[in-house]
Order: structure tokens, then sequence, then C-alpha cells
């Protein structure tokens, strides 16, 4: 473990959700964070070398955990945590920063108590 975890959120497209908690997160100094998609079409898609520096990798729905389970299987993945937002929210929507931001502190707090 470093000393600042390095955190990856992950979501379809990386368009909406994960590029909101990336954006709202990125100056924290508690954590390492950066944003990836599953989809083709992301605008960036995860890798391998994402998960491989991530200590924690948040994702925004239970089928998403298992497309990377079964995508990476060979990995020696993360913990993978789904904090269970669907995709009805616009980048940056004032409900979505509020949800993300509570979600992914209570998260830490139990997991770095950070």
């Amino acid at each position: 473990m470093t000393e600042r975890p390095n955190i990856l959120v992950v979501c379809g497209r990386n368009k909406k959700r994960s590029r909101t908690a990336e954006h709202i997160f990125k100056n924290d100094n508690r954590f390492n964070i950066r944003s990836a998609g599953l989809s083709p079409k992301s605008n960036r898609k995860i890798s391998e070398n994402d998960l491989n520096w991530a200590d924690l990798v948040f994702v925004m729905e239970t089928g998403q955990r298992a497309k990377i389970w079964g995508l990476y299987r060979h990995l020696d993945l993360p913990t993978i945590e789904v904090l269970n937002i669907p995709d009805e929210y616009e980048f940056m929507n004032e409900e979505l920063v509020e949800i993300l931001s509570d979600r992914i502190n209570d998260t830490l707090r139990i997991v770095y108590k950070i």
C-alpha cells in the first residue's frame, strides 16, 4: 500500500459519473484518483495499467464489477467497491456530486481511516 492510496473510478463511458468523481476529488491530498470507462467508446478506456496502479476501484453498478472481474481475471485485482449510482445524471450534476462525495468518503473512512 502506498502512502496515498490510488483510487480508480469506473463507469460505462467515462463521460458523466466517473469523470465527475475524478473532477471533485482531483485536488484531494488524501489519495490519487483517476477515472476510466468500460465501453470501447469511453473517453478514457480502462486498462491493465489502471488496475495495476489502483489500490481500490469504485464502480457505479454491480454489472461493471462483474465485467472487470471477467475481462481482467488474470490480474491480481484490487478491491472493487460498488457505489450503486444509476446512469441518470449529467457530468457535475449537483445531486451526483453529493452522492459521490458521501459514498466515496464513507468508504475511505472505513477502508483507509482517511
